[in-house]
């Protein structure tokens, strides 16, 4: 088993930088720490983490905070937390996935129960008490997703503002005119006031009545079922409404079956950059666990346009 001399030799440090970056008792700049962590690697070193833990009081465990409603872990969430683990354990720590309490109840425990030293909070709502409760608790934490006013927060979210714009853009491009956006139906629920929802509904109805174009939203519910009923409610809403905006994945199916179209083509979609925001999310919080961070980073990252199947001109008479 490699030592921490040897860690230190191959790195070009010394023993006392190398016990510095180990346990966290002294600030070393992340080029520094980067060198001595890449040592690490190649040497197979194992620090003993009950041994780091008492002398730093810190668990080089961090937690990334996930409501305990619903079933909300879709393919975008898995790519935040694993782009987050990779870049957490590069780094020198470990990522948990911890399921919390809409409303915070239970941050206390988490918190003051010293198990984690920072914290990662997805699925924000725009009056989110989970990012009140953080701050009362005063423990480092880095959001993925913006409440209302977000200024002085730490976070990195995509830049839905941006990318319901560029849909527009691409579908009035092609000469559709008259346009439907279809959500998720969260009234009623403790992810009422989910921030990305009313981030991107606003641009919506803002951007259609700058472009003197006719937009329609609805709302739907679970699975295929909830498709093909936000379908039938926007063509009773619109019956000329010729592109739409789908901004619930397990709704799609349903909603193409309804709105008419059996061949079930590749849909046109706005790819969000889960893995970019997961590892932006892990280093914001870790520079700040580190010592490392200037300010408070807000990153804000647009989907990507990936064209397919499901776009077309619009039909003639559609662009009235």
């Amino acid at each position: 088993m490699a030592t921490m001399q040897q860690v230190a030799d191959r790195a070009g440090v010394s023993i006392a930088t190398v016990s510095f970056v180990v346990n966290g008792t002294k600030y070393v700049t992340p080029a520094t720490t980067a060198r001595v962590e890449a040592a690490m690697r190649e040497l197979k070193f194992r620090g003993n983490l009950v041994a780091r833990a008492l002398a730093s009081r810190r668990t080089r465990i961090i937690a990334l905070l996930f409501p305990t409603v619903g079933n909300r872990f879709s393919p975008t969430t898995s790519e935040f937390f694993m782009s987050a683990a990779e870049r957490a354990s590069q780094r020198g720590y470990h990522l948990v996935l911890w399921p919390v309490d809409p409303a915070g109840e239970d941050l206390d425990d988490l918190v003051s129960g010293g198990l984690v030293d920072g914290v990662v909070l997805m699925e924000v709502r725009m009056d989110d008490p989970r990012v009140r409760k953080l701050s009362e608790l005063d423990v480092p934490f880095t959001l993925i997703g913006r409440t209302r006013d977000s200024s002085d927060l730490p976070f990195v979210d995509i830049d839905f503002e941006t990318t319901i714009e560029d849909s527009l853009d691409h579908l009035q491009g092609l000469g559709h005119r008259r346009f439907g956006l279809v959500l998720e139906n969260l009234e009623g629920t403790p992810m009422a006031g989910y921030a990305p929802h009313l981030r991107v509904e606003d641009t919506f109805r803002r951007s259609v009545a700058a472009r003197g174009a006719v937009g329609t939203v609805v709302y739907a519910g679970a699975g295929s079922e909830g498709g093909r009923e936000a379908a039938r409610a926007l063509l009773d809403a619109d019956p000329e409404v010729s592109g739409v905006l789908v901004m619930k994945d397990d709704s799609s199916a349903g909603l193409l079956v309804a709105a008419g179209d059996q061949h079930h083509p590749r849909l046109t979609t706005m790819v969000a950059p889960g893995r970019e925001l997961g590892e932006r999310a892990a280093d914001a919080l870790i520079d700040q666990l580190d010592g490392a961070s200037e300010g408070k980073p807000h990153f804000l990252l647009p989907c990507v346009l990936r064209p397919a199947e499901s776009v077309a001109a619009a039909p003639t008479g559609a662009t009235a």
